[in-house]
């Protein structure tokens, strides 16, 4: 039997712009105006980079050495603590509208705030501006250990959508096979890795990624200056206010390793690809890392996706 395929084209976007570092509100207005010129070209599906609201702290220490810590720091992570966001929350109110004005889907990088601890989170909007989900970063990378907290398997969300499922792993988590494992059992057609890595060889890792799960990678990395950053707090990075801190180098990837768009290290812009979705059957042909090209036989990844509680409360049943 032969025949023609029919194609469905999706437009995506990929949102390369920095933060107004620790402005919370600044953060979430310039991604709502963000958002309305992405959705103007077309896109329905649209990446905002890691830590969006409220940034990214490139080049802060918060005075840590071992052993010690001093109270500036202290006050800077307090800053950042308070910018934070709660998820769902007055913010998430905000973008949830703004995703349903132009009835996109919105995956975008956030701070989350629970109790006294912040997580680095990505949050999935729908067209209708619900709140889809969340991923909170499992494994923070070197300092960040000492500003985030660590997600559990809870919350390796993927989200039903007439594209595919779509799903997030944030920035150095990329580099964890199993992680990516599981997000390939999960069917994801449109992976997304908001991210703060601006070297050359993250592209190199992005395109492996779209072949090794056959699906379209969409990577977001915010275009930043030292100057972006507020007088309450220290930047060590940069030998000027006009210092690149963060170059970008988002893009759009096929299934097939292509890149669609990007990487582009200029400014800030917005990057679009027409995805043709059936790229992805054509991809798994020959390859399918969770399906026939695995070797459950000899190979099993097993996956916690309880969530862990620091104090689970049980109730007594009265006589």
């Amino acid at each position: 039997m032969s025949g023609e395929a029919t194609g469905k084209i999706l437009k995506a976007a990929v949102v390369q712009a920095g933060a107004v570092p620790f402005d919370t509100q600044a953060c979430v207005e310039k991604a709502v105006r963000l958002m309305g010129k992405a959705a103007g070209t077309g896109a329905r599906v649209i990446l905002f980079p890691e830590a969006f609201i409220p940034g990214y702290p490139k080049g802060l220490n918060y005075g840590l050495v071992v052993g010690a810590r001093d109270p500036v720091g202290r006050e800077e992570f307090r800053i950042y603590l308070d910018a934070a966001i709660d998820v769902p929350g007055p913010e998430t109110e905000r973008l949830g509208e703004a995703a349903a004005a132009h009835g996109i889907y919105v995956v975008i990088g956030v701070i989350e705030r629970e109790l006294g601890t912040c997580y680095c989170t990505v949050l999935f909007f729908g067209p209708d501006g619900s709140l889809l989900g969340k991923h909170r970063k499992l494994m923070p990378t070197a300092m960040e250990r000492m500003i985030w907290g660590f997600g559990d398997g809870s919350t390796l969300t993927t989200v039903d959508t007439p594209y595919g499922r779509i799903g997030s792993v944030i920035c150095w988590e990329n580099y964890m096979p199993m992680l990516r494992m599981a997000m390939y059992a999960k069917n994801v057609a449109i992976y997304c890795a908001p991210t703060a890595d601006d070297r050359e060889t993250w592209i190199s890792s992005m395109r492996h990624i779209a072949l090794e799960g056959r699906c379209f990678v969409l990577t977001a990395c915010q275009f930043l200056r030292k100057k972006d950053f507020p007088d309450t707090v220290r930047v060590s990075l940069g030998d000027s206010p006009e210092s690149v801190l963060m170059r970008g180098g988002s893009a759009i990837i096929s299934p097939l390793g292509a890149v669609l768009a990007g990487p582009y290290f200029e400014g800030e812009t917005i990057l679009t690809a027409d995805l043709d979705l059936n790229d992805i059957g054509r991809g798994k042909f020959d390859f399918d890392a969770a399906g026939h090209y695995s070797r459950p036989d000899i190979f099993q990844l097993t996956v916690n996706e309880a969530p862990m509680k620091a104090v689970a409360a049980k109730k007594v049943d009265e006589e």
